[in-house]
């Protein structure tokens, strides 16, 4: 007889189809493909962490990596997404945002990993999950320097946050191995 999940589909569908309205119109970076497929790729790594690992609040979880991105790129607010799915949601949801009042973008991130080390660790893992989706090949527009520092920035996320999942700790690190390639002098 087949494992039941961990966590509920009803929950699942909710979340994705509020995302799925909120992300419309929407293309994800390099393929130009419907961003929605970002949602699906970080939510398939948490679920497959929650295959091998045990988290107190796997709903939690699931609503979290499915809605990380929507007050980050679009008009919803944080109050819709309390109002909707509750308080432990938005504030997941919250500490998954990196806040655009920050101008500079390497104190807008610094504030970002310094606020997701004192997240719990369901978020932090959420957080790994979105690095391993966005480890791809980049768009061909970025030159060297960025490429370089995409990578030290998903080595300071693995290294900060990585205790949060065991799985998704090593998944990072084979990313990140593999992405190295991209980083090089020719580009």
């Amino acid at each position: 007889m087949p494992k039941s999940p961990n966590f509920s589909q009803e929950i699942f569908l909710e979340a994705y189809h509020f995302a799925a309205k909120a992300h419309r119109g929407q293309k994800y970076a390099r393929t130009g493909l419907p961003y929605l497929i970002h949602i699906s790729f970080v939510t398939m790594e948490v679920i497959a962490m929650l295959e091998v690992e045990r988290f107190k609040d796997a709903d939690l979880m699931i609503q979290c990596a499915i809605l990380h991105d929507v007050v980050e790129d679009t008009k919803i607010k944080k109050r819709r997404i309390e109002e909707l799915f509750g308080e432990k949601v938005a504030q997941g949801v919250d500490q998954l945002t990196k806040k655009k009042k920050i101008k500079n973008k390497e104190k807008r991130f610094s504030e970002y990993i310094t606020r997701l080390k004192d997240a719990p660790k369901e978020i932090q893992a959420i957080k790994l999950a979105d690095r391993i989706s966005n480890l791809q090949e980049p768009p061909f527009y970025w030159d060297n320097k960025k490429i370089t520092n995409y990578l030290e920035k998903s080595k300071l996320i693995q290294k900060e946050l990585g205790h949060a999942s065991p799985y998704l700790n090593k998944r990072l690190k084979e990313k990140i191995a593999q992405y190295e390639s991209f980083a090089h002098p020719q580009r």
